[in-house]
């Protein structure tokens, strides 16, 4: 194969808060665009610093565009490049993209070649930051736990989400903090071409695209921490690929999280920090943590498929993707079950059908589910759990399973499992003093 990936050095319009990104595939060129809020500081749109981070974030926007052919070679011949800047690039192009080439039986790991300039200067003069925090928010439970730590932390914050829609621009309403929000313009011929024979199309690492789009905005409008929410759970990966682990979520895993950390505090010289405040969590522990404040229960939503279908205009969930039985399933142990089910509208553990769904999460049958869930092991003992809880152990999904459940695990290493999923890891990327602020809290 003799294509190339082109990725073009971006351009940025302070007065209009417009970046375009330039691509080029097989003969065909594509421009993505981001609107940004007007009033950016002008000076800090011409530092080096926000240079930087603009031509990285081109190299991670490109991956919607690269991956309808998926070339073996990506050239970017005005992007001067860092060592650890070229790794981070490979690393989004074949880790980010590993959903990707497994559905689609494309062998990339290791065999991409990136050719751009070298940038000697392996660190970017600082700008000066003021002490604030950027809050990238989901519209899911997890983003909204970190709402209710910063709350109690002490620590202000400022809500930023790309493209808002549905459940995200409802729980910024209820946080009731003005937000920052940035609109993503794909290009529409690569979105018509993912659709035709001869192209692929797939998941991309979107965690890492939103990423780079938030730090463009720490810098344009003073913030020097962008704080995540994703879980410890999310570094589980799904199946084996090409001699590598693949992960739906790898742009959420800690591994990510350090590199991404590392590239953009060396593109602001230490100034921008970057981290997840639920990392010492499982998904079980936030959804604990989540039943500890009401006032977004009928506003978010971690259901990706229903507004997929429905454009956002349906319900917050659709009660039959495995994204709406894990949450389910993690709430029921710790929440009241009256409350959960005004939250769904049903109980999904009481529907046959659902059954099979539930034996993916638990590792019964199949395959993780590529969706954002969290560990198999945990989602078996959180149904453990139910089966000795009196609000559920009588639903018709925990009745059928059990047998088959005790028999895989056994009980004590259930018993362990859910123990463990209580247990805070020390596993995190959090600044020690807003890490204790957090843990006294979060009990």
């Amino acid at each position: 194969m003799t294509e190339q990936f082109l990725i073009e050095r971006p351009t940025f319009d302070p007065a209009t808060g417009k970046a375009s990104f330039g691509y080029g595939l097989d003969g065909l060129h594509f421009v993505e665009t981001l609107g940004l809020p007007v009033g950016a500081d002008a000076a800090s749109a011409q530092s080096p610093a926000f240079r930087k981070l603009l031509d990285l974030t081109a190299v991670v926007l490109g991956v919607s565009y690269f991956k309808l052919r998926a070339p073996f070679e990506i050239v970017a011949p005005n992007i001067a490049l860092t060592e650890a800047e070229r790794a981070f690039a490979i690393d989004v192009y074949e880790n980010g993209l590993g959903e990707f080439y497994a559905r689609n039986n494309l062998m990339r790991f290791g065999k991409l070649e990136l050719h751009a300039p070298h940038d000697v200067e392996a660190s970017k003069p600082a700008p000066a930051l003021p002490d604030r925090t950027l809050l990238p928010i989901g519209g899911g439970k997890d983003s909204l736990v970190s709402v209710d730590l910063l709350t109690h932390a002490g620590v202000a914050f400022t809500p930023f989400a790309v493209n808002p829609k549905g459940p995200i621009l409802t729980s910024v309403d209820k946080i009731g903090t003005p937000p920052v929000y940035v609109t993503r313009t794909l290009d529409p011929e690569m979105i018509r071409l993912g659709k035709e024979p001869g192209y692929y199309n797939g998941h991309v690492p979107s965690t890492a695209i939103n990423s780079m789009i938030a730090a463009l905005c720490a810098l344009l409008y003073g913030y020097n921490q962008i704080v995540l929410s994703n879980e410890r759970s999310a570094s589980e990966g799904n199946v084996t690929f090409d001699g590598r682990e693949t992960n739906h979520q790898y742009s959420k895993s800690l591994g990510f999280e350090l590199l991404i950390a590392s590239i953009l505090s060396d593109a602001t010289g230490g100034a921008l920090k970057y981290f997840s405040l639920l990392r010492p969590y499982s998904e079980a522990r936030i959804a604990s943590l989540f039943t500890h404040e009401s006032k977004f229960d009928h506003v978010f939503s971690s259901c990706n498929r229903n507004f997929r279908l429905t454009g956002n205009d349906g319900p917050l969930w659709c009660g039959e993707c495995p994204k709406c039985h894990f949450v389910f399933l993690i709430f029921a142990p710790f929440m009241a079950k009256d409350r959960l089910l005004s939250i769904f509208g049903k109980n999904l553990l009481d529907i046959e059908a659902n059954e099979g769904s539930f034996r993916e999460l638990a590792g019964l049958a199949g395959q993780k589910p590529w969706e954002c869930v969290g560990e198999i092991l945990e989602a078996a003992a959180c149904l453990y759990t139910l089966t000795r809880h009196a609000d559920w152990h009588d639903a018709a999904v925990v009745k059928a399973v059990k047998a088959d459940l005790f028999a895989q695990y056994g009980e004590p290493k259930l018993q362990l499992a859910m123990a463990e999923c209580l247990t805070d890891s020390h596993d995190h990327h959090i600044p020690p003093a807003l890490a204790a602020k957090v843990a006294a809290y979060a009990v």
